[in-house]
């Protein structure tokens, strides 16, 4: 996703809080790593994309994606379960319109079943959203 969205005009940061998960593996194409949300410099403009939904911090990440006022945010998963984002969102006091503004699942329906194929899906859907089209996001 990070090597597409940048070819697509995005600047792209990958944020991993957890420095191992980075060991051995290559630098991924986009223009920068960072560690936390902080250093990701967020605001109205920006677009959060989290691609793994079981890990334990994803409330806090989007508790932090939410009060930064983000433009539009999303992760990964499947439309027809509620994902485990929602309870630690409750658990940290998030009211629920907030939790309503991350859409699950993310990227227009093409029946994406790839990683490759849920990246373009995926920013198909932002750029949609970033020229105000409706793109297909019905599920």
């Amino acid at each position: 996703m990070l090597r597409l969205a940048v070819e697509l005009g995005f600047k792209a940061v990958l944020v991993e809080p957890d420095e191992v998960r980075l060991q051995g593996t290559p630098r991924p194409h986009g223009d920068q790593v960072v560690h936390d949300l902080a250093a990701a410099d967020l605001d109205e403009g920006t677009d959060v994309v989290l691609s793994d939904h079981h890990r334990a911090e994803i409330g806090v990440v989007l508790k932090e994606a939410l009060a930064a006022r983000t433009r539009w945010i999303g992760i990964l998963g499947k439309p027809a379960v509620e994902g485990p984002h929602v309870a630690m969102l409750r658990e940290l006091g998030v009211p629920a319109a907030e939790i309503g503004r991350v859409h699950r699942p993310i990227g227009l329906n093409i029946g994406a079943r790839t990683p490759a194929e849920i990246a373009v899906a995926t920013l198909a859907g932002l750029i949609a959203e970033r020229n105000g089209r409706p793109g297909g996001f019905e599920f």
